[in-house]
């Protein structure tokens, strides 16, 4: 009798767990989202740009932009270098080519000089900020688009953005054995 008292008591604990977990996603997102925090588009799908940015026309900033490939890809930004005034939303793009014949899952990981700018720069849209597949021998171009905040120390006047290119997974082609 003990036993069938007690398996009901874990049981209705193990489902009250259960649907506590469950709601705490929505309920996470919620909070962000009327915080504000950690929201990248808005839910039209459209990218936000922060109200309060004003584009500084009488400051230009020069952004260098470097690709380093950890693996089988060719890849490299279009151009190597631009002038932009902070606040300005700027695009550039990144080519990227699987060399292999084979399709692979990949990322790119970037990376700031000097590393004090790393907070000025703001991405709003980046290939960056997913895994991409990219099927055998295919090529593509992918952007970035971002704006330097005003905020930025008046003595930074070049930033380089750096992205290394590595495949993730590891290459495993299943077999029939695997």
């Amino acid at each position: 009798m003990d036993n069938r008292i007690l398996l009901r008591k874990l049981l209705v604990i193990a489902v009250v767990m259960f649907g506590f977990a469950y709601a705490l996603n929505p309920f996470y997102r919620q909070i962000c989202e009327a915080l504000g925090l950690n929201v990248l588009t808005q839910k039209d799908g459209t990218v936000e740009r922060p109200a309060n940015t004003q584009v500084d026309l009488n400051r230009s900033v020069t952004i260098e932009f470097d690709g380093n490939a950890q693996g089988p890809w060719r890849f490299r930004p279009t151009v190597n270098s631009m002038s932009v005034h902070p606040g300005e939303l700027t695009t550039v793009m990144y080519e990227v080519v699987n060399t292999q014949k084979r399709e692979m899952n990949a990322q790119a990981i970037p990376s700031y000089a000097p590393q004090s700018a790393t907070p000025y720069f703001l991405k709003v849209e980046c290939f960056c900020f997913k895994q991409q597949t990219l099927k055998a021998n295919e090529a593509r171009q992918m952007p970035v688009v971002f704006y330097i905040d005003p905020k930025l120390p008046k003595d930074v006047k070049t930033i380089t953005l750096s992205y290394t290119f590595f495949e993730v997974g590891g290459g495993l082609v299943k077999t029939a054995a695997n």
